[in-house]
């Protein structure tokens, strides 16, 4: 069963009403929450399997598959 993040990613990817640069706009924010979310999980004593490593996996699957540049990474990237 897919998860929400996955249904997003893949309604974004599959809206045609969107140009590309909307679409990578869009997954970049659904990555950047997902980051966030990852960080917070990090911190608290909750368990290692958090499932944000897959939801990042496949945002930036998406964004590969839609031709979208690695973004430059700063000294607090994950």
């Amino acid at each position: 069963m897919a998860t929400f993040s996955e249904m997003k990613v893949q309604e974004i990817v599959e809206d045609e009403t969107l140009t590309t640069e909307e679409k990578i706009a869009q997954l970049r924010d659904i990555e950047s929450e997902a980051r966030g979310m990852q960080r917070a999980a990090s911190e608290s004593p909750m368990g290692d399997n958090d499932g944000w490593q897959d939801d990042l996996r496949q945002v930036r699957f998406a964004l590969d598959k839609l031709g979208a540049k690695e973004p430059r990474k700063g000294a607090a990237s994950l």
